[in-house]
């Protein structure tokens, strides 16, 4: 049985930092590919980084490129999404997931491609 414990999250102004993890049991990490996801309120959730198995591999949506960093510490067996000069538009609930079917296109990534989720964390920029 896969668990996913998420943390981080918050309330934060434009301009500043927040880490976002999500620590997982029951998976064996470093064979699996990953992906963040977020939801802002009234749309579609979309994928805005992906990690590949290795961690050798990253890949980004534009909104978010040269900002957020994902990264995974196979032997924490934990996801990272590290995002810095935060905006307003950022303000989203945020979801890992784990499993994920690797997309090298990353506007490709749908939810169906997703087998384990974290729970949201909400994450909200204040301007």
């Amino acid at each position: 049985q896969v668990k996913v414990v998420p943390s981080g999250g918050g309330l934060v102004q434009a301009g500043g930092s927040l880490t976002l993890s999500c620590a997982a049991s029951g998976l064996t990490f470093d064979e699996n590919d990953m992906a963040w996801f977020r939801q802002a309120q009234g749309k579609e959730r979309e994928g805005i980084a992906c990690i590949s198995m290795s961690g050798a591999n990253t890949l980004y949506v534009d909104s978010v490129k040269g900002r957020f960093t994902i990264t995974k510490d196979n032997a924490k067996n934990t996801l990272y999404l590290q995002m810095n000069n935060l905006k307003p538009e950022d303000t989203a609930m945020y979801y890992c997931a784990l499993d994920v079917k690797w997309r090298w296109n990353i506007s490709r990534l749908s939810l169906d491609d997703a087998k384990y989720w974290g729970q949201g964390a909400q994450v909200t920029v204040s301007s």
